[in-house]
């Protein structure tokens, strides 16, 4: 594939985390790409597996930061997760290990939070505590289903890595022996929400972002064109024959010139 193809692309789907921001630092050429490709008619959708804060906060900070975003632009790991729990287990209840943010998304969809669960959600939890990884293993030992919103092991920040939601399942797992089913990039349940939400067929959607694992996977899994910008995660020396995405950037602003 070549980079003049992203010029086809009618919908792009940003990581946020290490694509157009770390921390609180913008990227070069990101708000000026977003820019652009609006100006080009262009859809563009901030997606992040980053489900520790509530979507609204994400669109307070793409705003502040000069985005220009609102909340149908933003979706997050735990918005494909809270989908998939009312689609197909409406009315169960849910032990979430998650932060506050998190837990009032799901008390909003009208998902039952409880002790008492049948079903484990676990999250990037900046909240967690030995506490709750003790009842989520419990239950889980006790026959409730295990579901994590997304898999990265880790978060960037403008200061480095922090554990994400990944390790966390990881010591879950350790303790269980379960391993959960995952959702959020790069699995096919984020890959049709977003199709269904924005009417545009995968072979027009472009994801771009900064992790082999989450971002390019999703493109590489559901026929999505995958752009890689070495701003964030990943290193040039860690893409091989097995996980090479379409295109390779330095950064998102490099797209503006093929749009």
């Amino acid at each position: 594939m070549e980079k003049s193809d992203l010029n086809k692309i009618k919908l792009f789907v940003l990581d946020m985390d290490g694509t157009i921001y770390l921390g609180d630092k913008i990227l070069p050429g990101a708000i000026e790409f977003v820019k652009t490709a609006r100006e080009k008619g262009k859809q563009v959708v901030f997606f992040t597996n980053n489900a520790s804060k509530n979507p609204n906060n994400y669109v307070e900070k793409l705003e502040r930061m000069g985005f220009g975003a609102s909340r149908s632009d933003v979706v997050t790991a735990g918005d494909v997760t809270i989908e998939y729990l009312k689609r197909h287990r409406s009315g169960e209840p849910v032990y979430l290990v998650g932060t506050p943010a998190l837990e009032e998304s799901f008390k909003s969809a009208g998902i039952e939070l409880s002790e008492n669960a049948t079903i484990v959600v676990s999250s990037f939890d900046t909240t967690l505590t030995y506490e709750k990884l003790v009842i989520a293993c419990d239950l889980i030992r006790n026959g409730a289903d295990f579901y994590c919103t997304h898999p990265d092991f880790n978060c960037p920040t403008e200061n480095g890595f922090i554990p994400d939601s990944g390790a966390i399942v990881a010591l879950i797992t350790a303790s269980t022996g379960i391993e959960p089913k995952y959702f959020g990039k790069p699995h096919k349940e984020t890959a049709d929400m977003i199709s269904e939400l924005f009417g545009v067929d995968f072979s027009e959607t472009a994801i771009v972002g900064d992790r082999l694992y989450t971002d390019i996977a999703l493109g590489k899994n559901n026929g999505l064109m995958s752009v890689l910008v070495l701003s964030g995660e990943t290193k040039i020396e860690d893409v091989n024959e097995s996980n090479a995405p379409d295109i390779i950037l330095n950064g998102i602003g490099e797209i503006i010139q093929y749009l």
